[in-house]
């Protein structure tokens, strides 16, 4: 029989992990200029800076980053149902 105390400390394990990830990510900036187009973005994928023609609009950038936060859901969503969720990692042990 698998011990469940386990798989929660290797999870514990993976949160830390891909929590130092996500800060390491977040510190990294990527600029993409292309003719009179700017973006700025994070490997966290937030973006900094968006500009065309030298003209930025932050409820632009605002709306940019709450599309990417909701594809981020969707995709974080279907990841768990195709992994069975933290149930299927522990064995079925609740």
């Amino acid at each position: 029989m698998q011990n469940p105390f386990k798989a929660l400390g290797d999870l514990n394990q993976l949160r830390t992990q891909a929590k130092k990830m996500q800060e390491d990510l977040a510190a990294e900036t990527i600029r993409i200029e292309e003719g009179d187009i700017v973006v700025e973005i994070t490997g966290d994928q937030k973006i900094k800076q968006f500009s065309v023609q030298g003209i930025t609009s932050q409820p632009a950038v605002d709306v940019l980053n709450k599309a990417i936060k909701k594809s981020q859901e969707l995709a974080a969503k279907k990841l768990q149902e195709m992994t069975g969720g933290l149930g299927g990692m522990l064995g079925g042990a609740h």
